[in-house]
């Protein structure tokens, strides 16, 4: 199980640094770089507001029974 795992994991680091030395690699980290910005801030947005949004949609629930 554990030398299935280990071949797995340098499998994928190959993978992962021949995509990296290529043009097409350096395009495809920009893109994983963007994505991550964009989970960052809705995870930050989320948080920030979240608690308000629930008491909102509370109080609109309470209302309406």
């Amino acid at each position: 199980m554990m030398k299935a795992l280990s071949d797995f994991f340098l499998a994928l680091y190959v993978k992962a640094v021949t995509a990296v030395r290529s043009e097409r690699g350096q395009t495809l980290v920009e893109y994983a770089l963007i994505l991550v910005l964009i989970a960052l801030v809705v995870i930050v947005a989320l948080t920030i507001t979240g608690q308000k949004v629930c008491n909102t949609f509370s109080n609109v629930a309470s209302t309406l029974k």
